[in-house]
């Protein structure tokens, strides 16, 4: 694939927005990576709103759960919800090993559910993935 990938990451924690962004260069994945630090902003880029009137269409969402002012929770709950917005994969990335968070996000219909590790190899291995399936293997919808 030739074209980059349109991601957003809604992380409020900036040392997990550096790890991923560190790896996701080394990586080399072609990728306009945009970064939101809550779930209020996340909304308001997804719809094009204030500030983010000129955002790109997205072709994934990494989406932390434990957010201020709106949580992962909702966001995905919203997203899903919105006619425009619905066929945006999501990968919840997030620190929560909490069963009830993993049923719930896939209930939300999430479409993938990665638990955050705690070294830097294990960050290192989860992007390497993320670049292998979503960006190698999964072909997106086209722009509604």
């Amino acid at each position: 694939m030739t074209e980059r990938i349109r991601v957003l990451l809604v992380e409020d924690n900036p040392a997990d927005v550096d790890l991923l962004q560190e790896n996701l260069q080394e990586s080399k994945i072609l990728v306009d990576l945009h970064v939101v630090t809550d779930g209020v902003e996340a909304m308001a880029f997804l719809r094009r709103e204030g500030p983010y009137e000129d955002a790109p269409r997205l072709d994934l969402l990494l989406l932390d759960l434990n957010l201020p002012r709106k949580d992962g929770r909702e966001v995905l709950a919203e997203m899903k919800a919105d006619q425009a917005l619905r066929r945006i994969p999501v990968v919840v990335l997030t620190s929560s090993e909490a069963e009830e968070d993993l049923v719930k996000s896939y209930d939300l219909q999430a479409s993938a559910y990665i638990t955050k590790p705690v070294d830097l190899e294990g960050f290192r291995k989860i992007v390497h993935g993320i670049k292998e399936f979503w960006f190698t293997v999964v072909r997106f919808p086209p722009e509604a």
